[in-house]
């Protein structure tokens, strides 16, 4: 009852896409590689955020209930660096904000594979690192938004929703890649094979928009 109350009755729905235009989404270069930067990006993160628990209990020797509130502060830093993350894909554009973040989250768990042995160190790099780990979802999204609208106009939504697949496909992989890691070799390379993993997400980005340059170019 409250949803047919406060819906608005004239809103336009779009017309569903045909299968072959569905298709079109996971067959579109331009389309794939944005997917290929959501799974990097996040599976990056991922690698080290997954056992972030265990590597401040085992090497930065943090207690239990001094994690808890550290990962509450981490959330915090979160949904800042959405917000802001938001702000910089308006002003500068998808490619430019998303390089930035690849480019800072690169750095800052590199940087993390030696800050997490001391206590400050490693809470200021946790809280740096939570402000661009997802900092890039407003930029990914507005990003094949635009890419949908260009090359498959009438499966926006699809190519949006796939986008959010590709968002847990990365979570997945780097939740597995770094269970190997920590199999491997130990908790603390979680955190440059993840700085490794978000280099290949920017490389990916500053190619698809050499690719978006050229097509502008030709056009």
């Amino acid at each position: 009852m409250c949803q047919h109350t406060l819906v608005p009755k004239n809103l336009k729905q779009s017309i569903p896409a045909t299968f072959k235009e569905q298709l079109q989404v996971i067959v579109k270069p331009q389309l794939l590689l944005i997917y290929l930067m959501t799974i990097l990006g996040y599976g990056g993160t991922f690698t080290a955020f997954t056992y972030l628990a265990p590597i401040l209990e085992q090497q930065t020797k943090f207690a239990p209930s001094a994690v808890a509130l550290i990962m509450l502060v981490y959330g915090v830093s979160v949904a800042i660096g959405n917000i802001w993350g938001g702000k910089l894909a308006d002003k500068r554009g998808p490619i430019s904000a998303l390089s930035i973040i690849f480019s800072a989250l690169s750095i800052v768990l590199l940087l993390f594979t030696f800050t997490m042995q001391s206590k400050v160190a490693a809470v200021l790099t946790i809280l740096v690192w939570g402000a661009f780990a997802f900092g890039n979802v407003p930029g990914l999204q507005i990003y094949v938004v635009k890419q949908a609208e260009k090359y498959t106009p009438n499966a926006v939504d699809v190519a949006s929703g796939l986008n959010i697949a590709a968002f847990n496909i990365g979570i997945a992989l780097g939740s597995i890649i770094g269970g190997s890691v920590v199999e491997n070799l130990s908790l603390q390379d979680t955190a440059w094979i993840g700085a490794v993993i978000s280099l290949m997400a920017l490389a990916v980005t500053r190619y698809s928009g050499a690719l978006d340059r050229r097509s502008t170019l030709a056009s």
